[in-house]
């Protein structure tokens, strides 16, 4: 299912303002909200009452150019992807214009397939954009916190072969072996640092990778906790609702509804 999204036209010239509506009315079939402002100032009120997803503006306006208004954007919670619409092709102005984060700058007279080309990506970099942030709500700060607190080259080695054997069964012994130090030894070094016992840590990094890939892959279960390290999907199952309060099919499905396009 699509999830509508808000796009906003900025332009003083009404010809070329409707024009652009028009085209992108006819390619979105009401399934985006078109929105039209004649000016930076206008857009500004816009932009105030409610969220706008794709913003294309013209870069010269009178009172406010389109640079002004991104930077003003720039100052302000809402990020919408840019879009740059103007008959100059001076490159200052597409320079600029990258340096504000626009991702496109189209010429005028703006062709119509460029410009629903240019609506479709920025979509797609929405989804991109909308999936990454979820993903970083997503992860385990315990995770983060103990990676932070870390000070010894043995235990960041430690660390670098947990990650990179998530995929396998391992053993403290077999971690401690890598590194070359005494396992009890390590045991205790390791929660020293990191404030957990080596169990919890290498479990929370399965369980955060399982996330990762519930979230933005189709395998199954059963592949995910195969990928996870895990040889049965029950076990995988049952301690992931120990840690998340939920199984990996209701957090797949939550999940998955907030980024929607």
């Amino acid at each position: 299912m699509i999830s509508p999204k808000t796009i906003l036209v900025v332009d003083d010239e009404p010809k070329t303002r409707n024009g652009l509506k028009n085209t992108l009315d006819a390619w979105a079939l009401g399934k985006h909200d078109v929105l039209c402002a004649a000016s930076g100032d206008e857009a500004i009120v816009i932009l105030s009452e409610r969220k706008v997803d794709v913003l294309l503006t013209d870069i010269r306006m009178p009172q406010m150019t389109g640079l002004k208004l991104i930077r003003l954007l720039q100052e302000k919670k809402q990020k919408p992807i840019v879009i740059i619409i103007s008959a100059y092709s001076e490159f200052e102005y597409a320079q600029e214009a990258i340096t504000l984060g626009v991702v496109n700058y189209l010429l005028k007279p703006v062709d119509k397939q460029k410009l629903v080309d240019a609506v479709e990506r920025a979509m797609e970099m929405l989804e991109e954009r909308t999936k990454t942030e979820r993903l970083v709500k997503m992860f385990d700060e315990q995770i983060v916190a103990a990676k932070d607190n870390v000070r010894s080259t043995p235990i960041k080695e430690a660390l670098q072969f947990i990650h990179e054997h998530l995929h396998e069964p391992f053993s403290l012994r077999d971690v401690a072996k890598s590194i070359h130090l005494n396992a009890s030894y390590f045991s205790v070094l390791f929660k020293e640092e990191t404030s957990m016992t080596f169990s919890e840590y290498v479990t929370r990094s399965r369980l955060q990778k399982a996330k990762n890939l519930l979230v933005t892959t189709d395998l199954s279960i059963e592949e995910i906790a195969e990928a996870v390290g895990y040889q049965t999907a029950k076990y995988f199952i049952k301690l992931f609702k120990e840690f998340e309060g939920i199984t990996p099919h209701r957090f797949r499905k939550h999940h998955l509804k907030k980024v929607e396009f």
